[in-house]
């Protein structure tokens, strides 16, 4: 029989929330760690993919061994960005539902500090923050942390860079017992670097298995295409997906904004998600996406951390990640809380080999989706140039004798009839535009 949360020693108030969230059965990390950190004995690193649950395994027993009598801060809690640190933020408000002597904020980049510096004057027992954020504030002498027990670091492979400039100015802030639990998705060299120099030489380390509740319901699948057919074979498969909501992660901003806008043009619900947009256009996107105002989601893989959206069907890596981790946090989108979810890679014939050494490092395995046929793709094409006519907008600076004069044409057709004419026009300059083209070069030359 699985263990359940009072099992781990999770006190009353936290399983009333985690009861009222229908929070359940802990997941595996959560099993491994919550014992752990309730003992307060040891620094920890959690190794867990992404969607397992690792924000429970660290927040409900800091959440139990925050001291309400001291009113300054006990814990500190680091992320990449501000979207995850808003995500944990939440995250820790809600398992902290029946505990209101215990005082959350978040203080993240992006977004003025002033505010954030009038919030740690009043009594502040953990904190969620983004390194440089952080830093601002201790060189601000903004917030005291002499009492910190508990230093997290979150999705440590996804701010390697960062920690190494700035874990020195913030440890030297802290006590010299406190307690650092480190989590991560991967642990790549640079992560045994930060263990060896930052954590205790008794450090425990725990693992939760590939074949987690958050990744069991994960098909990865590979899609092999020619680069000048690549968008219209996005397009077909996001139009079998109509009504679904999914992320489609590239490898640079101006890949992002180039897809997005294809993807606009052609009337897909979608938005683009990148580092160099302003946090406000940020967070609007973002809620856009949760409350199902927009479905798609274009992004870059930092900009995409902190997303938490139960209902993400699919993820398209619309370019082959460089590294084995960043394939890992994307497809890890999907498929959360026990759902059932998506990965499709979008290859080039050249790229084909690379899915064996992906499956090798990562212990998953791929399998083929099937790419349609030409006449699908065509087909797909005219229902999307349809959807770009019911769409568009009237234009109501038209001159209105000109509108007559083209109403007088069209005035003895049926609608039928209008439709049928459209449409074939359509489909004979879609049909001589290939054999067009080459003549126009040729008269340049």
């Amino acid at each position: 029989m699985s263990k359940q949360f009072a099992d781990l020693g999770i006190s009353k108030p936290i399983l009333n929330a985690l009861s009222d969230l229908n929070i359940v059965t802990p997941t595996e990390i959560q099993q491994k760690t919550i014992p752990l950190l309730l003992e307060n004995k040891t620094d920890l690193v959690g190794l867990a993919k992404t969607g397992t649950g690792k924000t429970a395994a660290f927040g409900l027993p800091i959440l139990q061994l925050i001291d309400t009598d001291s009113p300054l801060v006990q814990a500190v809690i680091l992320a990449p960005t501000r979207e995850l640190g808003q995500q944990i933020f939440k995250n820790l408000e809600s398992f902290a539902a029946f505990l209101p002597q215990v005082s959350i904020t978040a203080t993240c980049g992006g977004i003025p500090i002033k505010p954030q510096i009038e919030r740690l004057a009043s009594p502040t027992h953990i904190v969620v923050a983004t390194p440089g954020r952080l830093i601002d504030l201790i060189q601000r002498k903004a917030i005291n942390l002499k009492e910190t027990k508990f230093l997290v670091l979150d999705e440590a492979d996804e701010m390697v860079s960062i920690l190494k400039e700035s874990l020195d100015e913030i440890i030297a802030e802290l006590p010299k017992e406190h307690k650092t639990f480190l989590f991560s998705a991967t642990m790549p060299g640079t992560i045994k670097q930060l263990v060896q120099n930052y954590l205790n030489k008794n450090v425990v380390q725990v693992s939760a298995n590939m074949e987690t509740v958050g990744n069991q319901g994960i098909d990865h699948e590979y899609i092999v295409v020619d680069p000048i057919e690549k968008l219209d074979v996005l397009m077909h498969f996001l139009n079998s997906k109509e009504g679904e909501r999914g992320i489609i992660f590239c490898k640079t901003k101006a890949a992002v904004n180039k897809l997005a806008k294809n993807l606009a043009i052609n009337r897909f619900s979608s938005g683009a998600l990148h580092g160099s947009l302003s946090q406000g256009i940020r967070d609007r996107i973002m809620e856009q996406f949760r409350e199902g105002h927009i479905n798609i989601l274009v992004a870059t893989d930092l900009a995409a951390r902190g997303i938490d959206v139960k209902e993400i069907s699919y993820v398209v890596n619309y370019h082959l990640p460089d590294a084995y981790e960043a394939y890992v946090h994307r497809s890890g989108r999907t498929a959360r809380a026990g759902a059932k979810g998506l990965s499709l890679t979008v290859l080039q014939p050249e790229e084909v080999g690379e899915i064996a050494d992906f499956e090798k490092e990562l212990g998953i395995k791929f399998t083929e989706f099937k790419k349609p046929s030409s006449l699908s793709i065509e087909e797909n094409n005219t229902l999307l140039w349809a959807k770009q006519i019911f769409k568009t907008k009237p234009n109501h600076e038209v001159d209105p004798e000109l509108k007559t004069k083209i109403k007088t044409i069209f005035h003895h057709l049926t609608k039928d009839e209008l439709i049928e004419k459209l449409l074939a026009n359509y489909l004979l300059q879609n049909k001589n535009e290939p054999t067009e083209k080459p003549v126009k070069r040729q008269k340049m030359k």
